[in-house]
């Protein structure tokens, strides 16, 4: 049986420098140019890597080309993919000078998924080893494999079959994998160990984590860099779960007025964590303020008093009187101990102020000890107002990770609060609708003055407008505003164009009229009739498909291995039909759809996400050549990188044909 072996390159150490979905992305763009012009020359790079959206932030075409002539002498030289490569890298080098050796991130989130940096954190790599050995010690199946050394390669190895990602998904977000769609073997093949890796990818996408740069080719080699970023990332989830005001209503504490309330709603969780500890420093007559987790926490002095703020009975006075920073941090780190807090850091991590782990061990200290205990009636009762129903706060989490999961440059905490300045909204349009907005007329945040909001939001609604959206009486202040009605229903029409587009760039090479709702129902019916089965959607509002059982028996029509029928229920009780839709979800992740939905929207029917849903799956379907999963055995998640990756789809689009009537249905000439 033969595996995906990606895009191979002949220099091992060039080829490591990086992933996979970066590799296709370039190879594409170097073939592109290649097609067009008949060879790549050395005069043609500057143009290419200016669309990066890696370069065209920090250079200009000018720029690059200046950057070139310093290092080829002949700009009409003719180029290998190879040497692509290396110019790329070479460019990355003047970057990282240009740009002092940081990225910027809106988020935590947007952590350690690029090749600007390979080097290993042993710290934070025995951090996390730690963490895996202790909340996956009672696992089933990765008990045997534990406790891992962290001295060896064994966490790189281990992931390599894609198990323990899921595992660890599970442990920061419960039952966001249905486990019974986990491949657990001691030896898989290459087609079960990919379908774990896209399982994990699209259910990380799915609790928030930041994927773009990662393809399951990356996870099978066991690339460390890129496997430390995703369990950082997912780690950092669950230890901060709690750190908003549905989970711990307590918060509410930190502020003083109904205003400050709506703000810390909009708080990044980490800025919550921030605001926390310096609310209790505060108290305690510390008198600096905490702005990051690394060099305002060296010292060791925040910790001292923080930890005799809230733990008198355990911390007393010796890591406030020692000098001795490193001395103050293992006694921080002792005190910390006999709170139940596990040791994510050494004193040395503190001293020298390792963000990531200071980070983890502050929250540490959250869970088990906030310290935060009266409660003002009428700043709960405003901020139980200002928590959404929960309706509302499904359609913001989807929303919000499907905003995240596009790649765009800003990382969205909360929809609501986020969009209202109309960037994010620009950011989003202009990805599922490329050149669709004019830059020259927005404003970037921070936004003072409230009018450039409302232009910005002016030129989302008029977007919307040219897209066909349904916009009747909507203004931009509507969204400055926060209108959440108005703002659900544009973000629906905005998810929707996006599928829709995707459908109809598969079928690029077809005739037909645009794609609609009833061609894709009328596409998922004739799939599952021509698979034998008998189920049928009479609507994407159907109550028929709250049993699952139409959703199985078309995952398994577009590619019969993927159910395990074992497993399914007839979908007739409350708990049957909550089986199906949990193991559907993972199924189509498995598969390699890019997914938000949650089990109850298929328990309960929602339309809207079961049109999502269905789409997906014709999406994955159009898109894999026939013989993808039965000679490759490979299923790789939609990475959304750039819309260079579009070269890769497959040209089986063919097998959609649109009548004049608007239906659509399988040609019978195809095979």
């Amino acid at each position: 049986m033969s595996s995906f072996v990606g895009v191979l390159v002949s220099d091992q150490e060039l080829q490591s420098q990086f992933t996979q979905v970066e590799l296709r992305t370039l190879k594409s763009k170097y073939v592109s140019e290649r097609t067009q012009l008949g060879r790549v020359t050395v005069g043609n790079l500057p143009a290419i890597f200016k669309k990066l959206k890696i370069f065209s932030e920090l250079f200009t075409e000018d720029e690059i080309k200046a950057a070139f002539a310093q290092s080829y002498e002949n700009m009409d030289e003719e180029i290998d993919f190879e040497s692509f490569l290396r110019a790329h890298l070479n460019l990355q080098a003047h970057a990282i000078a240009k740009d002092g050796g940081s990225k910027s991130a809106s988020s935590f989130l947007k952590t350690a998924t690029t090749t600007f940096h390979h080097a290993i954190n042993e710290s934070e790599k025995a951090s996390y080893v730690a963490h895996i050995n202790n909340y996956l010690a009672e696992d089933k199946f990765l008990g045997q494999f534990l406790p891992i050394d962290p001295s060896t390669d064994a966490l790189f190895n281990l992931a390599k079959d894609g198990v323990l990602l899921c595992k660890l998904i599970n442990v920061a977000v419960p039952g966001t994998i249905d486990e019974r769609a986990i491949n657990t073997k001691k030896v898989l093949n290459p087609w079960e160990r990919n379908e774990n890796h896209t399982l994990g990818l699209n259910s990380a996408k799915a609790i928030g984590c930041t994927v773009v740069n990662i393809g399951t080719q990356d996870l099978i080699e066991g690339r460390p860099h890129l496997i430390l970023g995703l369990i950082s990332q997912v780690i950092k989830i669950q230890l901060l779960a709690d750190l908003n005001l549905k989970n711990t209503p307590q918060l509410v504490e930190l502020v003083e007025d109904d205003k400050e309330v709506e703000e810390l709603i909009s708080l990044a969780p980490e800025k919550v964590l921030l605001k926390w500890m310096n609310f209790h420093l505060k108290k305690a007559g510390y008198e600096k303020q905490v702005t990051n987790f690394s060099s305002d926490l060296k010292d060791g002095e925040a910790y001292a008093y923080l930890l005799n703020a809230l733990a008198p009975e355990v911390a007393g006075p010796s890591a406030l009187t020692t000098s001795d920073p490193t001395e103050r941090a293992s006694l921080v780190l002792e005190q910390a101990e006999k709170l139940d807090c596990k040791r994510y850091l050494t004193p040395k991590d503190i001293v020298e102020g390792s963000p990531n782990l200071n980070l983890a061990f502050v929250a540490q200290i959250f869970q088990h000890r906030n310290g935060l205990t009266t409660v003002d009636s009428q700043k709960m009762s405003f901020a139980e107002m200002m928590t959404d129903d929960v309706e509302t706060s499904k359609e913001e989490r989807c929303f919000r990770l499907w905003i995240n999961s596009l790649g765009i440059t800003t990382y969205v905490n909360n929809v609501f609060e986020d969009v209202r300045n109309g960037w994010v909204l620009l950011e989003v349009l202009d990805k599922v609708s490329p050149g669709s907005v004019n830059w020259k007329l927005a404003t970037k945040p921070p936004i003072k003055m409230p009018f450039r909001k409302v232009e910005n939001c002016n030129q989302v609604i008029q977007i919307g407008k040219d897209l066909n959206f349904s916009l009747v009486n909507v203004a931009g202040n509507d969204f400055v505003q926060g209108n959440k009605k108005l703002l659900v229903a544009f973000l629906w029409q905005l998810m929707r164009y996006n599928m829709i587009q995707l459908l109809k760039n598969l079928r690029s090479h077809s005739q037909g009229k645009e794609i609609t709702d009833a061609d894709i129902l009328n596409w998922a019916n004739n799939k599952v009739k021509k698979s034998g089965r008998t189920s049928e959607m009479e609507s994407f509002k159907d109550k028929n498909l709250s049993s699952g059982v139409f959703f199985l028996e078309l995952l398994s029509a577009v590619e019969p291995r993927v159910v395990n029928w074992s497993l399914v229920t007839k979908g007739e009780t409350d708990e049957d039909k909550k089986l199906n839709a949990t193991y559907i979800i993972s199924v189509a992740r498995k598969l390699g759809c890019s997914i938000f939905l949650l089990p109850e929207d298929i328990i309960e029917v929602n339309q809207k996400m079961i049109l999502i849903l269905t789409a997906s799956i014709m999406h994955w379907s159009l898109k894999k050549p026939e013989d993808h999963y039965h000679h490759h055995r490979e299923a790789t998640p939609a990475t959304p990188m750039e819309s260079e990756n579009e070269a890769d789809v497959a040209d089986e689009v063919s097998n959609l044909a649109v009548n004049d009537d608007g239906d659509a249905s399988e040609n019978p000439s195809t095979p």
